[in-house]
């Protein structure tokens, strides 16, 4: 809930936390008894800032309103897919993290070129985690079409870069992959990214790709939200900073 709240209403993050919070702030900046720990978060943390102040995401989808509530300029595409959301999501008008895998799946089931099995259970519930705002596990229908206008934009890019149709982006072009994404990410952090999401000769298929993508959206979000004076640096309590971080 903590980076939900970041992403769509701003969040800040701070607050209480006493000596919680700066022993946290010791151990990001490499003080302290942290030692070589430290230096090795703090590192990352400053890595991401910077990534973080070249990333300049798409607005975030509005709050919940009414499922009825149909937008004039919507596209026969988004047409189709609220129809098929209505069948899958039940009287709620939301859908979990199963559901959201069984209409992402429909829709990369006919693009034949993907060379894909589609996304996992995983996947979909990382998807799930970055924009649920009441943390009840499910998505609405806007949060929905914000995260189908992702997939639809980076799949344009898989595709750009799986450069001999084997259905995967390959080590060489995988930085390209992620700075044509809207990540412009150093040598290091594209490091840190393949040792999480690539297959072991550095290679990551659509699925992989896709999860990757959607946890860095999230994360720089969450950061741009809480560093509110653009100074590089967000202070949080351990509580918020585990629900950021476990749930996400």
């Amino acid at each position: 809930m903590f980076l939900a709240k970041a992403l769509l209403s701003g969040a800040s993050g701070s607050g209480g936390g006493g000596s919680l919070a700066r022993g946290l702030g010791g151990l990001l900046t490499g003080g302290g008894h942290g030692g070589n720990l430290g230096g090795l978060v703090g590192g990352l943390v400053n890595l991401i800032s910077e990534a973080a102040a070249q990333y300049n995401p798409e607005p975030p989808p509005p709050p919940h309103s009414h499922f009825t509530n149909v937008e004039a300029c919507e596209s026969e595409e988004i047409r189709r897919f609220r129809r098929l959301f209505a069948q899958l999501a039940g009287d709620d008008m939301e859908v979990c993290a199963t559901e959201l895998r069984d209409i992402l799946n429909k829709v990369v089931s006919r693009h034949q070129d993907l060379k894909t099995n589609g996304f996992s259970l995983d996947t979909c519930r990382s998807m799930v985690a970055v924009m649920d705002t009441d943390t009840n596990g499910k998505l609405g229908f806007e949060e929905f079409k914000y995260l189908w206008n992702n997939i639809k934009k980076w799949q344009g890019v898989y595709k750009q870069y799986d450069t001999n149709q084997s259905g995967t982006v390959g080590r060489a072009q995988l930085p390209d992959a992620l700075k044509a994404a809207g990540f412009h990410l150093n040598e290091q952090l594209c490091q840190v990214i393949v040792r999480r999401y690539a297959n072991e000769d550095g290679s990551m298929d659509f699925n992989s790709f896709i999860s990757c993508l959607v946890r860095l959206d999230g994360m720089f979000r969450a950061f741009k939200s809480l560093d509110r004076d653009g100074n590089g640096q967000i202070k949080v309590t351990i509580e918020d900073w585990l629900q950021l971080t476990m749930y996400s």
